[in-house]
C-alpha cells in the first residue's frame, strides 16, 4: 500500500477543549485529582490519533507527565492535544492543560505530558499512519523534540530488555 499523504497538524488537533471542575473531581487535598486528569488526556489523546491515522488506535506509552500546578474547585480545564510527530504505526501526541478560573479568567498550566499511540489494522496488527506536516514554528519545534524524546524511549527500552 502507498504511503498516505502528510496531514497537517491542525487536521487533527484539540484546542480547549473544555471540562468543568465539580465536587466529585476533588482528591482529599481538595485539589483536583491527578488520575482524572490524565484519564481524560489519554482519552483526547486517542481520539487525536484516530483522527491523524484513520485507524484504531492504542496507547503504546506515556511519559514524561508533570503537574506543574494544581486546578482547584470552581476551575474549567482546557485540554490541547496535537499529534507532534509520526513514525510507521506509531504517533506521538503532546497534552496541554490548563485551569482556568471561572470568575476571574486566569488560566494556569497546569500538566504537560506526551502520549505514544499505534494505529492497528482489522486484524489488530499495527498499521503504518500518514506523516505529520508541522506548519507553524511551535510546531515545527515540538516536531524535532519528538524525534528526541522518541530516541529517549528506544534507548531506554533497549536497556531495559538487556537485563
Amino acid at each position: 500500500m502507498p504511503p498516505r499523504a502528510a496531514r497537517p497538524v491542525s487536521a487533527s488537533a484539540i484546542d480547549k477543549h473544555v471540562y468543568k471542575v465539580f465536587p466529585n473531581d476533588m482528591n482529599s487535598h481538595h485539589t483536583v485529582f491527578g488520575g482524572m486528569i490524565m484519564a481524560k488526556c489519554d482519552r483526547l489523546a486517542l481520539v487525536v490519533a484516530e483522527r491523524h491515522s484513520g485507524h484504531v488506535c492504542v496507547t503504546a506509552a506515556v511519559d514524561s507527565i508533570h503537574f506543574r500546578a494544581p486546578a482547584k474547585g470552581n476551575d474549567t480545564l482546557l485540554f490541547s492535544l496535537a499529534l507532534n510527530r509520526s513514525w510507521g504505526s506509531s504517533m506521538e501526541i503532546g497534552a496541554r492543560v490548563e485551569a482556568e478560573n471561572s470568575y476571574t479568567g486566569e488560566c494556569r498550566h497546569i500538566l504537560s505530558a506526551f502520549f505514544t499511540f499505534v494505529a492497528l489494522d482489522e486484524n489488530d496488527k499495527p498499521i503504518d499512519v500518514p506523516a505529520v506536516k508541522p506548519e507553524t514554528g511551535d510546531q515545527k519545534r515540538r516536531f524535532a523534540n519528538a524525534e528526541i524524546r522518541r530516541k529517549g524511549r528506544l534507548e531506554t527500552r533497549k536497556k531495559l530488555s538487556e537485563r
